[in-house]
């Protein structure tokens, strides 16, 4: 007899061994329709796995997230498949599942076009419909290399023995076709109803640039066509709200080939820039801050006491002079703690709260750069709190006060929270993880938020808590951090004197709000798809003269707007008024101020809103007031 548990509660009895496919028809014909796996101990099987003893079931389908991966798996694998059968010189390599879709990387000298991947969509729709079987075949490391070498998969004969130890291997078929994988897959091509590919890039081979260029073919899959064309027209609006295409249009910044990944920043973009750190500067004040500043480049010795060049190495920009081999600094750590160890510290002086807008560099791979997104120079808004073990939670719940306060004024009301615990490998003893990953929970349940428990994906030296942003697309940005640190006070000798009069190693709380200046920036951008709030805006009103006669009027009001502490501006040429609206609108400045000859004549001015919205005739400080109303309330 074996006994199988559902999610429910609910138990079956079976008399002898049952697959997954035949326990869901015993619970509904509608189920076993739509299983498309099973999960037992956290583990994925194949809706044909047999169960030969008791567990416990979840029968997956694809409204769950892992029937969706599932989904985008299999659908990689027809990408395979139709790619073969079209150019059956084409060698494949990897194809996983990646946010929201797929790619399939192959090795074709020649390379794929646009047509091409048309040809390729239409194959696969093809072989879908064959309602091919997707059969699971365990095999040797031997027999996996004697398949695939076989038939010229030289990149799958790397791929199998680079395969650490004797592990049996799993080859997935669907016809003809047969790719090396872990599974588990669909049941039959049948289930891909909905799919779309996106576009084909390069790649190198193991994302090393010194190994040759693969083809990279992108795809998305959804259980429907509904959900489908919901996503692809979300592309499209994501594609409108790039922050690049945007970035030019306003003229913010821009970036170029002698400085790869480092932004230049135009007088609009630096306006947003100064305004932010304006902001953060003035609020980590009021919670206690003291904002320093450490060097830019720093002596070999230093990374190698911390730690970093080991890690980071590889990351850094590196100079020498006079013997001495320097690095530029890829993050400000480091430096705070040589500010710390400046004079015994006593208890009685912590928390030590430090704050920083240092110019960090990174030695990104070329291909990898992204705009703001992804960059090689960039400002974070760094803090290292210096505190004892007991001040943990208190300094994580004042941290997480200080956090939301600053993303609900730009704009985010929806931030998830997840808490990455310790991994295997990592430094400090079990006591002090314990302590510092209760504290982290404790702050975060005091508060009543919900966050999701990330299971050994801290950091090596201690628990973490990323939060991060969804924005109006839906889209998820990890940007704050919190992170206890055992290990760097340790290395670099951080102590002060406790309360028994004892020398202890301080705990190092690292943690950002933005997370850079710049990537952030990205997201705003895009989020607001340029039409920043008022109190961010670059220029916040402009005025418009209809004839020459109002320009020294005009200049009077931008005059006084700015002596108040507006952004103003004025566009006095020679052009239809209904042009220079119109021009201005696009530029998403929020107010347009138009001044005629009846506002001249009554010192008044007609104040018409960036969204076409009237707001009629207002005297010149009548409008101020309401405009600095909105910004004080950052609305």
């Amino acid at each position: 007899m074996i006994n199988i548990t559902l999610p429910d509660g609910t138990k079956k009895n079976f008399e002898s061994t049952v697959s997954i496919h035949d326990v869901a028809k015993n619970i509904g014909n509608s189920l076993a329709r739509a299983a498309v796996a099973g999960k037992i101990s956290d583990k994925l099987y194949d809706v044909y796995h047999t169960i030969n003893n008791d567990v416990e079931l979840q029968i997956i389908t694809l409204a769950d997230e892992e029937g969706m991966e599932m989904l985008r798996h299999s659908c990689a694998h027809l990408l395979a498949q139709a790619v073969k059968e079209l150019f059956p010189k084409v060698e494949v390599t990897i194809g996983p599942v990646i946010e929201n879709g797929f790619y399939y990387d192959f090795y074709f000298d020649k390379g794929f076009t646009e047509s091409d991947l048309e040809k390729i969509e239409a194959k696969m729709w093809e072989i879908a419909k064959r309602k091919l079987v997707i059969s699971r075949e365990e095999v040797s490391r031997g027999e996996a290399i004697g398949l695939f070498a076989g038939i010229n998969e030289n990149y799958k004969v790397k791929i199998i023995e680079d395969i650490p130890g004797d592990e049996v291997l799993s080859i997935y078929r669907q016809g003809e076709f047969f790719d090396l994988c872990r599974g588990p897959h669909l049941p039959n091509t049948s289930f891909i109803k909905a799919f779309k590919l996106t576009k084909v890039s390069g790649a190198y081979w193991k994302g090393d640039p010194k190994n040759e260029m693969l083809q990279r073919i992108y795809g998305t899959a959804f259980p429907s066509k509904q959900q489908l064309t919901e996503y692809l027209e979300q592309i499209k609006e994501a594609e409108k709200r790039d922050h690049r295409k945007i970035g030019k249009q306003l003229d913010l910044f821009h970036f170029q080939e002698e400085a790869p990944g480092m932004c230049f920043w135009h007088p609009n973009g630096w306006t947003i820039y100064k305004i932010m750190k304006e902001y953060i500067s003035d609020l980590l004040k009021e919670n206690g801050y003291q904002e320093v500043n450490t060097p830019m480049i720093v002596d070999r010795k230093l990374w190698e006491a911390s730690g970093h060049w080991s890690i980071f190495g590889n990351e850094m920009f590196i100079t020498e002079t006079e013997n001495h081999v320097y690095a530029v600094k890829p993050m400000n750590c480091p430096g705070h703690v040589q500010i710390f160890n400046q004079g015994l510290k006593s208890y009685r002086d912590l928390p030590l709260r430090l704050a920083e807008f240092g110019s960090c560099h990174r030695s990104e791979y070329s291909g990898a750069l992204h705009g703001l997104m992804r960059v090689r120079n960039f400002v974070i808004d760094d803090g290292h709190i210096f505190c004892t073990n007991d001040q943990i939670q208190q300094e994580v719940t004042y941290f997480i006060d200080l956090l939301y306060r600053v993303y609900k004024d730009f704009g985010f009301n929806a931030v998830i929270l997840k808490l990455a615990t310790r991994p295997n490998e990592r430094v400090g003893d079990d006591k002090i993880w314990d302590i510092a990953e209760r504290a982290l929970q404790q702050a975060l349940e005091s508060k009543g938020l919900d966050f999701t428990v990330s299971e050994g994906e801290g950091a090596f030296y201690g628990p973490k808590i990323e939060f991060s942003l969804k924005d109006c697309l839906g889209r998820v940005w990890q940007c704050g951090t919190m992170q206890v640190d055992f290990s760097m006070p340790v290395r670099l000798k951080a102590q002060y004197i406790n309360l028994s009069g004892n020398k202890e190693y301080v705990v190092m709380l690292h943690r950002a709000i933005f997370g850079s200046f710049e990537r952030f920036i990205g997201i705003l951008t895009e989020h607001y798809g340029g039409n920043f709030p008022v109190w961010l805006a670059p220029i916040q009103a402009i005025v418009l003269n209809i004839t020459d006669d109002q320009a020294d009027y005009a200049n009077n009001i931008v005059n006084k707007l700015k002596d108040l502490g507006i952004r103003a501006d004025s566009d006095l040429r020679n052009e239809k008024i209904g042009y220079k609206i119109r021009e201005h609108t696009m530029r998403r400045i929020p107010y347009l101020l138009v001044v005629g000859k009846k506002e001249f004549e009554n010192e008044t001015i007609s104040v018409r809103m960036q969204n076409g919205n009237d707001l009629g005739l207002m005297a010149v400080n009548v409008f101020a007031e309401h405009l600095l109303d909105l910004v004080k309330l950052k609305s």
